[in-house]
């Protein structure tokens, strides 16, 4: 039986602030993918990040979107 799906998201852009987790501009959020599980997610994370690594203001997150779906999920 192939493993259980947990959609997990990557997003993400330049922030305000180094030390923030606020956007400088949503509409320039860059949307990499969904993801079938975490490790698919932080592949996609890392290249992002490390391609962005010359921008302190630059930053990637993964969204464990599996658990905003259903909160009881793992």
């Amino acid at each position: 039986m192939p493993d259980k799906q947990l959609l997990h998201i990557v997003v993400g852009g330049e922030l305000k602030e180094v030390a923030g987790n606020e956007f400088r501009d949503l509409s320039k959020v860059e949307f990499v993918g969904a993801f079938p599980n975490y490790e698919e997610a932080h592949k996609a994370w890392k290249a992002k990040a490390q391609a962005t690594v010359d921008n302190a203001h630059a930053r990637y997150f993964i969204i464990h979107a599996h658990k905003l779906l259903d909160p009881s999920e793992d």
